[in-house]
């Protein structure tokens, strides 16, 4: 298995970490008779070696011993050697080998990664009849991805499907089948065949699932038309075939390095895959996807109805749609006697703000039944909101209020309680009197005086408390100028007093006028001009604010649009950051020029284009287009294309998703329509 290993200069090579020179012991652990040094030599091959799926020159030395490695029966976990060599070899089942060039860029060490994997391939052929059925079920994703032979890894396909009797195994080899349609368009009619078989009866229950997803995939047409019926039956019958013989709920949670990507799954995360595979499927169909979900949701088995709560976080971040009954059906898991099956329904509540009110009745339950869930301790960390009142007040409803005020007046507030005040409106105005109390507590010089102030900050700008002026002030002023994100803690104090400070301008306008003398000139610029109104104490600042750094400049820019007609003298130099190499100051430029002179010739091809490049921008440009009204129009297409759109604006196959996604879409569509109504 090794000979040769002493004979590459690994001192020479590179991976993750460094110098490769530990790579030929990890290797050789891989062959240990030791469990746990197997394992630790996994975790160090993906932690090193292919890290985070990168490929190194290291890695690409690996590929001959790891090749010998599987292929010698007295090595244990070859499974997990398999999937590995998998992942190493894989460019993305594109299909396509010129996915990346030989050589001379980023890409062509994948590429010899895959040609490496590619040259032993014969093994995969060899290990797809294993003893070890774990072996065998790794070895059809390597079959369909290396062995360039299609007819061939079909034909070994259906004779392991005729022949296999264990089931995981079995399901390894629909999803291969799966893969190979993919990746071999030119000799799909076999493979169809088999997964419509396969998707029948007398098949087993999991293995037909996993079947209708890989139909619902890359053939739809062979589905059934009762699919949703079919796939709900399904579940169930496979569930009541599941052993009972587990303690709780196993719901899907993160494992050990390896363990992850070896999917090792237990049997609740295996149901779990194949209807994220058959939801993955069948795309955009979001009626039969909701009528899917709510047959999860009522499914009388607590392991299925944890998985379908899991899953939902998804489709509700991806898609618009009415979310009202599949959210109804998991507030209705808040009741559950499971901690794990509630405490997943309350994480998803958490991310979904206002789409979350028709769960509101059962979290306001949950939340006035169980005081010990209102604050979330940890052993490290500052202590945050609970989920259940965090969700209860995220999704706007005034039943916090009053649970918001006894946590204020508890010994120890969290941290992040005043970023839920400004969801729940007017309805938190009680709250005003207790965050000025603990917004006068915090010390402006102390270690935590960011994570204490900025919340609090957040939650008197919500409800325009103008009687916060003076504590505002007091901790404006106090700042030590060392102090730990003192920028941001100076700027939520400034968003504060632009809110509430009209009520005050004596006492608010000459601070702000000490701090156009400073670095935060642009945001206190802006802050003085709605105050004072008055455009020619901050128009010379900001003009020349226009000449210093982006984040400065993209300030000064916002401050001006505000401005409109009274910001002429600004105009030449937002013609010139126009032009800027940075996105986000063409955006802020671009808006500024477009309120302050009306020139869409200009401006509205810089906003169209940044519409397109970057999502994240939408938000930003629909507000200026609200500010602009009827002059906004040459834009309208691009909301009445938002509109229209059934995915959500920030999701993307390739990303991952932020916990304010859906609330960041939701604002957005809300002002698309806005925009256009007034129009």
């Amino acid at each position: 298995m090794f000979t040769g290993i002493d004979e590459v200069d690994w001192a020479a090579l590179r991976h993750a970490c460094g110098s490769a020179e530990d790579v030929p012991g990890l290797l050789r652990g891989l062959a240990s008779a030791d469990p746990a040094e197997r394992e630790a030599a996994l975790d160090g091959m993906y932690g090193a070696v292919h890290h985070q799926g990168d490929v190194y020159d290291s890695t690409l030395a690996c590929v001959p011993f790891l090749l010998a490695l599987v292929a010698s029966e007295e090595v244990a976990d070859r499974a997990g050697i398999v999937e590995l060599l998998v992942s190493i070899g894989d460019i993305g089942d594109i299909g396509d080998e010129s996915a990346g060039p030989e050589d001379g860029t980023e890409d062509g060490p994948r590429t010899r990664a895959r040609e490496g994997v590619r040259a032993g391939a014969e093994v995969f052929v060899l290990l797809a009849a294993d003893a070890d059925p774990a072996v065998r079920r790794a070895a059809p994703g390597a079959l369909v991805r290396f062995l360039d032979e299609p007819a061939r890894v079909l034909a070994l396909l259906r004779e392991r499907c005729a022949l296999e009797r264990d089931d995981r195994v079995l399901h390894a080899l629909i999803e291969s089948l799966g893969l190979f349609v993919r990746l071999h368009p030119g000799h799909t009619a076999g493979a169809l065949e088999l997964l419509t078989a396969q998707s029948s009866a007398p098949y087993d229950p999991g293995l037909r699932l996993a079947a209708l997803g890989r139909l619902a995939d890359c053939a739809p047409d062979r589905l059934p038309p009762d699919l949703v019926t079919v796939a709900v039956g399904l579940l169930r019958e496979r569930s009541a075939r599941r052993s009972t013989g587990r303690h709780g709920v196993d719901c899907p949670h993160a494992d050990t390095l390896a363990h992850r990507i070896r999917r090792l799954r237990p049997s609740d995360e295996e149901g779990s895959q194949l209807l994220r595979t058959l939801h993955r499927g069948l795309g955009d169909r979001l009626d039969e996807r909701t009528a899917l979900l709510k047959g999860q949701l009522t499914s009388p088995d607590t392991v299925d109805r944890c998985n379908a709560v899991w899953m939902s976080a998804g489709l509700f971040r991806e898609w618009r749609a009415d979310w009202a009954g599949p959210v109804t059906l998991i507030g209705a898991q808040l009741a559950a006697g499971e901690g794990r099956l509630r405490d997943a329904a309350v994480s998803v509540l958490e991310d979904l703000f206002g789409l979350a009110a028709p769960a509101a009745d059962d979290l306001a339950a949950l939340v006035t039944s169980r005081p010990d869930l209102w604050v979330r301790r940890r052993e490290r960390g500052a202590p945050t909101l609970g989920g259940p009142l965090k969700a209860l007040a995220r999704s706007g409803d005034a039943r916090a209020t009053p649970v918001l005020a006894e946590v204020l007046a508890g010994p120890v507030v969290p941290y992040d309680l005043g970023h839920v005040i400004g969801h729940l409106g007017p309805g938190a105005a009680p709250l005003a009197p207790a965050l000025r109390h603990r917004l006068g507590e915090v010390v402006p010089d102390s270690a935590g005086t960011f994570e204490r102030a900025v919340p609090l900050l957040s939650a008197l700008t919500a409800l325009g408390d103008a009687e916060a002026v003076p504590e505002v002030l007091r901790l404006l002023r106090g700042l030590p100028v060392r102090l730990r994100l003192r920028d941001a803690v100076v700027e939520a104090a400034v968003r504060a007093l632009e809110a509430f400070g009209g009520a005050a301008p004596s006492l608010v306008t000459p601070v702000l006028r000490e701090l156009l003398e400073t670095e935060y000139a642009a945001v206190a610029a802006g802050a003085l001009w709605s105050v004072g109104g008055d455009a020619s104490a901050v128009l010379p600042v900001l003009t020349d604010e226009l000449t210093d750094g982006a984040p400065r400049r993209r300030a000064a820019a916002g401050a001006l649009a505000r401005l409109g007609p009274k910001a002429g003298a600004a105009l030449p130099g937002l013609r010139r950051m126009v032009l800027a190499e940075d996105l986000w100051e063409r955006v802020s430029a671009a808006c500024a020029l477009w309120r302050i002179s009306g020139d869409a010739e200009l401006a509205a091809p810089v906003l169209r284009t940044a519409w397109a490049e970057n999502p994240y921008t939408r938000r930003t440009i629909t507000a200026c287009l609200a500010a602009l009204g009827p002059a906004s129009v040459p834009l309208h297409d691009l909301l009445r294309a938002e509109l229209a759109a059934r995915r959500r604006h920030l999701a993307s196959p390739s990303a991952g998703y932020g916990s304010h996604d859906v609330l960041d879409d939701e604002r957005l569509v809300r002002a698309c329509g806005e925009v256009l109504e007034v129009a």
